[in-house]
């Protein structure tokens, strides 16, 4: 019997290669990146526990864990916040690994769900990333209303998704557009729809795939 061998695909590779083939911009307002390969997990902190699940974050990670929409951490692992007491947990590998490993080191403070395969992440930056997001979220973009960091549950163009602000913050990395940077979290099964609608949004400022 021949041996069966499964192996990962993006969400958004296919949608991705697609819109590389269309050529690069000289000057792009939208710079799109896949943050493939992450390790995501949904924490919900358990009833009263929350001032020791803190103190674990600090002395696990050096983590000032906030119960807010905001992120905490850096590069190696942040925490999203999603909803009170809740956050999306996010690692830059690991796979499924990292939630396992997350739920056995808060093991009776939180709740942790494998969410790696069930969403897709981009990194959206550019000088018009705020002009082309504003055309589907009902958010307040304004770098005064929305400062690095910051983190927010929304539909953008009814498409249910997670945002956060990563320039300003040790989660940015070098590459990254000046005009502002946002990561965006979306179920695996709707990526074609928002990157569809990302694709019309965009098309007036110039999208670049990197």
């Amino acid at each position: 019997m021949a041996e069966i061998t499964l192996q990962a695909i993006s969400p958004f590779s296919g949608l991705l290669a697609r819109a590389a083939a269309h050529g690069r911009p000289a000057a792009p307002g939208l710079s799109v990146r896949e943050r493939a390969g992450l390790g995501l997990a949904t924490v919900l902190v358990r009833k009263g526990r929350l001032p020791e699940l803190q103190q674990a974050a600090q002395s696990l990670w050096g983590m000032a864990l906030r119960d807010e929409p905001a992120v905490s951490g850096d590069g190696r692992v942040a925490f999203v916040g999603i909803s009170p007491g809740g956050w999306l947990a996010v690692s830059p590998g690991g796979g499924w690994r990292f939630a396992r490993e997350l739920a056995q080191r808060l093991q009776g403070l939180a709740s942790v769900s494998d969410q790696s395969s069930g969403y897709g992440v981009l990194r959206l930056s550019g000088p018009a990333v705020r002009d082309v997001l504003a055309k589907g979220a009902p958010l307040d973009l304004h770098p005064r209303e929305f400062p690095p960091g910051r983190s927010a549950v929304t539909d953008i163009a009814h498409v249910g998704g997670v945002l956060w602000r990563v320039d300003g913050t040790a989660l940015a990395e070098p590459g990254d557009m000046s005009g502002g940077s946002f990561d965006v979290a979306v179920f695996r099964s709707l990526a074609g729809s928002f990157f569809h609608w990302l694709e019309e949004s965009a098309e007036e400022f110039g999208l670049a795939v990197d």
